[in-house]
């Protein structure tokens, strides 16, 4: 009898809110659990800690973040899955956490069956996570990861946790009607909160983390010795890989007098597309039109050296230089966008760059790089393969060079130098130079790229 009363009183909390008192007491309330760091897919065994938004004895409410960590491939922000005050930090800022092992311990504060069954559910969620995590380490895409340390609960279309549902059910909300913030639009608490009209439109605030750090200077006299981590620590990796690529290498310069007009032209459009129209995109889309007629650049050769795929989708690559080091991002399927959609993309990765907030998708399944050494400075380049990749291209910077035309006139030609390097077991001299013409023709003719696309 006395569970069945408890029932209906939580049934009364959930229909008016009025007798939340009558179980605030529960067992849940006041127990502390260990909040531990889920798999996060891609075999990823260890992060880096960089930045703590909380501190002992700070109150916490479900997805409020907690800490950023950094693993070899991506940045991630790591949420609370419970509402709660945190009693204990487990690791200090740039400290190594282990997957699987606690962040930190969090006094939960808790309404009766409804912290149980959010607890319960977190957990089985978590543990399906960790699954299919297993699973895409054994050769799914990298997407079926899921890229967040808290897991929410959806019905229908709608996601939300347990906690957040009822705070709809107290106030007669229909969740479909709230504009959700979270992942994938989950719905947070926030969310219901502003729709109610208790708090403000979400403002955009920068912090301080966000923007770049410093470089590290020495005392003189004095040694300091940093560990190797985030970004710095997998392309150290990547790049002794490439050393057992043999590369072999090709330049040339374009004359992009015609493609400088054409940028002039876009640029006044760009502000009202809601991005910038830089070169880049120009480059990125002459490049996939090239690698439709010579897609062998557009491949990998597996480990064994018995077979190469060709890739349908032109995923390329962008090396960027971020505070957290060289990364090198891509934008998915060039081949099926036009430039305004090649630019919003790469502003997206440029800016996520700075922040060091690229998301593992945003870093893997590349097909294809280039390098633009120009907006840093420098002519040609020595560019090193980005494996499983079988080619990359760096730019170097425009300049102004008399040149002469078809009537052997002076002219002012603004040039860029390429330096192309390919795998030579998968491409031979002749293809190289044959897909570099072609690029080259598109970006000297952009009335032709421009007929090109799709």
């Amino acid at each position: 009898m006395s569970s069945l009363i408890s029932r209906r009183l939580i049934g009364g909390v959930f229909r008016f809110g009025h007798l939340r008192s009558l179980h605030s007491s529960s067992v849940w309330s006041g127990k502390v659990v260990q909040f531990k760091l889920s798999d996060i897919g891609e075999g990823i065994a260890e992060v880096q800690l960089k930045e703590w938004h909380v501190k002992t004895g700070d109150r916490v409410s479900q997805f409020d973040n907690l800490c950023d960590v950094q693993s070899d491939k991506a940045s991630v922000t790591i949420t609370s899955r419970y509402d709660g005050v945190i009693k204990r930090l487990y690791y200090k800022v740039d400290d190594v956490a282990p997957v699987g092992k606690a962040l930190v311990d969090i006094e939960l504060e808790g309404e009766g069956e409804d912290s149980a069954e959010s607890a319960d559910d977190d957990k089985s969620a978590q543990s399906a996570a960790t699954d299919k995590s297993k699973k895409a380490d054994g050769g799914k895409s990298s997407d079926e990861h899921e890229t967040s340390s808290s897991f929410a609960l959806h019905s229908g279309k709608v996601l939300a946790t347990p906690a957040v549902r009822r705070i709809a059910m107290e106030n007669k909300i229909k969740l479909g009607e709230v504009s959700g913030s979270g992942k994938n639009g989950r719905v947070m608490k926030e969310d219901v909160l502003r729709f109610l009209g208790h708090i403000g439109p979400a403002e955009t605030t920068s912090k301080a983390s966000d923007q770049p750090r410093p470089a590290f200077t020495p005392l003189s006299g004095q040694d300091k010795t940093i560990p190797i981590r985030g970004y710095t620590r997998i392309m150290m990796k990547t790049m002794t890989q490439a050393n057992t690529i043999p590369h072999f290498g090709y330049n040339d310069e374009v004359v992009v007098n015609r493609l400088i007009d054409l940028r002039a032209q876009l640029k006044k459009l760009a502000s009202e597309k809601g991005t910038k129209m830089s070169y880049m995109p120009l480059f990125i889309k002459a490049a996939s039109l090239a690698l439709t007629q010579y897609p062998v650049l557009n491949a990998s050769l597996d480990s064994s050296l018995e077979n190469i795929t060709y890739k349908s989708a032109h995923n390329i690559c962008v090396a960027m230089d971020t505070p957290g080091g060289l990364v090198v991002p891509n934008i998915k399927h060039c081949e099926q966008r036009n430039l305004w959609e090649i630019a919003l993309e790469l502003n997206r990765l440029q800016e996520a760059g700075k922040r060091q907030q690229l998301d593992r998708n945003d870093l893997a399944d590349g097909t294809f790089t280039l390098s633009n050494i120009g907006a840093i400075g420098g002519t040609y380049a020595s560019p090193v393969i980005f494996p499983p990749q079988v080619a990359i291209g760096a730019l170097g910077k425009i300049e102004v060079h008399p040149r002469y035309d078809n009537h052997m006139q002076i002219y002012p030609a603004h040039i860029v130098k390429v330096s192309w390097a390919a795998d030579h077991r998968v491409i031979d001299g002749a293809t190289m130079a044959r897909f570099s013409n072609l690029w080259k023709e598109y970006l000297e003719n952009p009335a032709l790229m421009i007929a090109e696309m799709r």
